[in-house]
Parts: C-alpha cells; structure tokens; sequence
C-alpha cells in the first residue's frame, strides 16, 4: 500500500515538473486598410512560417491563437507577442488579449513598430511569449518573419540615436593668457605723478613744521621697531610692484601676508613710541 503510494506522488511529480505552457490553432493574417485579408497562414509552435509575412504601410497583421497549460486551454498571466530587430537586438512587446478560453488575438500595424524598425534592412523576428503563476514553464517561441513595404512615395522617417552616458573624448582646457601690462606711456605718466608726491611731502611737512630733531631720540628709543616698520611698508610697495611686473596673485599673497603680519606687529610698537613722546608733550 505505502508503495502504491509512493509510485503515485512520483508519478505526479514528474507530470508536475513536465507541465508547461504551449498555442496550437494559431494563425496570421495580413489585412489590408480596405479590409481584404491578402495573406492568411497557419503556424504552431513546431512549424514556424518558413516566408516572411509582408506588412505594408498601411495593412494590419493580425495574430490568433489559443493558449494551453498542459494541453488544456487556459487564460495565463502573460501573453505577449513580441517584435525583434535582429542587428540591434531591440525587442518590442505587444500584449496578446487573451479570453479565460484561453483564445488570444492581437493586431499590429506599421504605425505601433517603434521608427529603428522601419529602418532596418533586415526582416523582423516575431515570437511569441506565454507564461503564468506557478511551476508550468513558460514558452518562448519564434514564430515567422515580418518582411516591411514602405511606401515609395512617403519619406523615409528619421532617427537620431539619444544621448547615452559612456566614455567621451578627453577635454583639453584652453586657458586665456595672462592679462597684459598697459601701454608704458601710461605706465611712466602714473610712475611720475607718484614719484611727484614724495617732494610734495617733504614741502609739506617743512611747512608744518614736522621737527626733525626727534628721529635720533625715535630710533634711540625703539631703533628695531621703527626701523623694520617703514622697511616692511617699503617691501610691500615692492610687492605691488613684482605683481604689476611679473609675479601672479598665487605668489603675492604668501609674501603679501608675511610683510603685512611684520608691519602690524612692528608698527605696534613703533607708533606707540611716538604716543609716548606726544603725552610728554614733545611735538
């Protein structure tokens, strides 16, 4: 009894495991716009077309067949029948409608085929996919050819590839040169007109009465101080110059800080010497 049993589960395991989907009663028509079938074949899954099926601008081909899970007639989950260019390998899938008879039927024409296909010089692949929920193995089959007429007098449509991510040419920047020194005409008439200012100064202060008896006392008191403060502002005024001269802004501003951290810190000092003879009343 237990072996009887045994052979049994076996045996509807192995029908299990065999189940699979398949068509039978399938057919191809080719219908025209005036809706006069021009070509009529049947096929199944082991005999394919051997022709292509002709389809022109304005004709329809229209699939029929009959879906099975075991050779019984069944409504699967997925029916599609799908439309292969076979140098770019791109696949277009058109939904079967499919009945619980299990009776299927979809109708393609020239105007649903994406533009790459009326391009190619190929003939089309057209399979035939059926599957479901379960353990039944799907079907995947090949069916016949799709041969395209275009119309003559209708130009031929035209495809540009879209943009895709991938590697690209190598970029060279090109940067602009470096901006240019003005004219020296302008150059030396600025140089003058600063150059001017240095006797205008020392006019001045001899107007005002600047007391030039004090520089020995200034340098006696704090010689370091006074000294590197006004040759940092000359270093500076040097700085500017090898920027307008030559140098770049990435080689002024390190030397431009170092000279402005020794004029703050010298300075300091230097100055507040002369505020200690200006309390002291000494002008």
């Amino acid at each position: 009894m237990r072996f009887t049993q045994a052979l049994l589960l076996l045996a509807a395991g192995a029908a299990q495991a065999a189940s699979s989907w398949s068509f039978n009663d399938a057919s191809v028509s080719v219908a025209a716009k005036k809706g006069s079938d021009a070509i009529k074949e049947k096929f199944s899954q082991k005999a394919p077309l051997t022709k292509p099926v002709g389809l022109g601008s304005t004709d329809t081909v229209k699939i029929i067949l009959t879906a099975k899970e075991d050779g019984k007639a069944k409504r699967p989950h997925q029916a599609f029948v799908t439309i292969k260019e076979q140098e770019t390998g791109l696949e277009a899938p058109f939904p079967l409608t499919v009945k619980d008879t299990g009776k299927a039927v979809v109708s393609i024409s020239q105007k649903d085929l994406p533009v790459q296909f009326l391009l190619s010089p190929k003939p089309l692949k057209a399979s035939v996919v059926i599957g479901s929920f379960g353990e039944a193995r799907a079907v995947n089959t090949p069916v016949f050819d799709i041969e395209l007429e275009t119309d003559p007098n209708t130009p031929v449509p035209k495809y540009e590839a879209p943009l895709r991510y991938g590697k690209k040419p190598e970029i060279h920047h090109i940067f602009r040169a470096d901006p240019q020194s003005p004219p020296k005409v302008i150059s030396l008439f600025f140089t003058l007109a600063v150059a001017a200012t240095v006797p205008a100064l020392f006019i001045s202060w001899l107007l005002l009465g600047a007391n030039v008896n004090h520089l020995t006392k200034a340098l006696g008191a704090a010689p370091l101080s006074h000294v590197t403060f006004f040759g940092s502002i000359v270093a500076m005024e040097g700085v500017f110059f090898m920027y307008y001269t030559s140098w770049n802004l990435f080689q002024v501003l390190p030397v431009a800080g170092v000279v402005g951290v020794i004029t703050v810190l010298s300075g300091t000092k230097a100055l507040g010497e002369v505020q200690s003879r200006r309390l002291a009343n000494e002008r």
